[in-house]
């Protein structure tokens, strides 16, 4: 406990966590200072202490979801909203290990194959779970990515319309063209694109619930002849398409494959075709994934900075055309999604059990304070082929998403 105690002397100093060790003992570090942060916590055993000295990142989380690591004060987030906000990322802190260019090629090695069968296997632990589970904290479209607030009271609903409006004014998008969705999740883009701009859209998951749920989507809607969806990995897709959409897929390519990535984009994207590309990225320098994240929640998943998408896709001549930013949209969509969640506890205890709640609870709340306090940022970057394929301004950006709004 001297280790832990000396650890938490030195990083707690505003807002107040108090921790009550195995044997009863209650220790209290930093001070409230009117943050209102606070947390009281109880190890159930001495080995959550060794745990935690030795493998902190990984070893939390184990704890809270194996009920040994208890709140009695605050929950899950109110813990690590106290102890990240005290580290933020513009003050020195890190929420991913920065790592040189020599250990960058091994990391790449390490944690980012995933071929085709490896990456069917990988979409499947996370996005063939229950219906159910996704129903209870997504919005009505099942739009499981960032959303774009234009104002931190909007509702998720608005938000995720909002998103892919901004999504739409960016493809710069015609009647008829040809979309392609990669990663098209439960189909709502694809069917959004159709709706407002009368173009034709491939959609492509390896998600076999997420296929089933976007292909009843188009039938009931009356698009399927349209709006069509395949299982299919991105580099299995023939022919040539007027435009790219890629929501949240980025991140599950893995870093040894951007090069192919961008290559077969750019393969199948027509001369003067445009591309939009939204993805989680990580601020500053490349760097490893979580270990617990990916272990439980996401393996092969891998958060890019925008150096090595930049570098990549330079490589395969494709323009970056336009870059966004999106730095507190997605700890705002999350902060949804875990208020949904605590409303839904006793629905998803009885769709799995307890530990599978607080893994999810714990998932949550880790990338809420990510992005409100770490190195985690969304980027949406614009790719072309031609210089001359979209016009010399972004007003058209703006005029048409003010009209999708409207």
């Amino acid at each position: 406990m001297d280790l832990l105690d000396r650890f938490l002397r030195k990083i707690i100093r505003e807002g107040e966590l108090t921790l009550i060790d195995p044997s009863g003992r209650k220790r209290t570090y930093g001070r409230d200072c009117g943050t209102g942060r606070r947390a009281t916590v109880r190890l159930a055993d001495r080995k959550v202490v060794r745990d935690v000295l030795r493998q902190p990142k990984v070893a939390i989380g184990e704890a809270y979801m194996d009920g040994r690591l208890i709140l009695e004060q605050g929950d899950i987030l109110d813990l690590l909203d106290l102890a990240t906000s005290n580290v933020p990322w513009e003050r020195g802190g890190r929420s991913r290990k920065a790592i040189g260019r020599g250990s960058r090629k091994l990391a790449g090695a390490l944690w980012g194959l995933n071929d085709r069968r490896r990456s069917a296997r990988n979409v499947a632990h996370h996005y063939d779970l229950s219906d159910r589970l996704y129903d209870l904290f997504l919005d009505s479209d099942r739009q499981y990515s960032c959303a774009y607030f234009n104002d931190p009271t909007d509702t998720l609903e608005q938000a995720q319309t909002a998103k892919k409006a901004h999504i739409a004014a960016k493809l710069y998008l015609k009647p008829g063209q040809r979309v392609l969705d990669i990663g098209c999740g439960w189909g709502g883009m694809a069917l959004y694109l159709h709706s407002q701009a009368e173009v034709d859209v491939l959609g492509i998951t390896l998600s076999q619930e997420q296929l089933q749920v976007a292909r009843r989507r188009a039938e009931e809607a009356g698009v399927a002849d349209r709006v069509k969806f395949e299982l299919l990995d991105y580099r299995n897709v023939e022919g040539r398409f007027d435009r790219i959409v890629s929501v949240g897929m980025f991140e599950h390519v893995g870093r040894r494959h951007f090069g192919q990535f961008f290559q077969k984009c750019r393969q199948l994207l027509k001369d003067d075709g445009v591309m939009l590309l939204h993805t989680i990225g990580r601020m500053g320098a490349p760097g490893l994934p979580n270990r617990w994240t990916s272990k439980y929640i996401f393996p092969g998943y891998y958060v890019p900075a925008l150096s090595e998408m930049v570098a990549s896709s330079e490589k395969a001549k494709l323009i970056a055309a336009d870059v966004e930013m999106l730095r507190l949209h997605y700890a705002y969509t999350l902060e949804h999604w875990y208020r949904r969640v605590q409303d839904k506890r006793r629905e998803i205890v009885d769709l799995y059990d307890e530990r599978f709640l607080r893994m999810w609870e714990f998932y949550l709340a880790s990338t809420i304070v990510g992005f409100r306090h770490g190195g985690m940022i969304n980027y949406q970057v614009q790719y072309i082929r031609d210089r001359h394929a979209l016009p010399i301004t972004r007003d058209y950006m703006i005029e048409e998403e003010a009209r999708l709004r409207s």
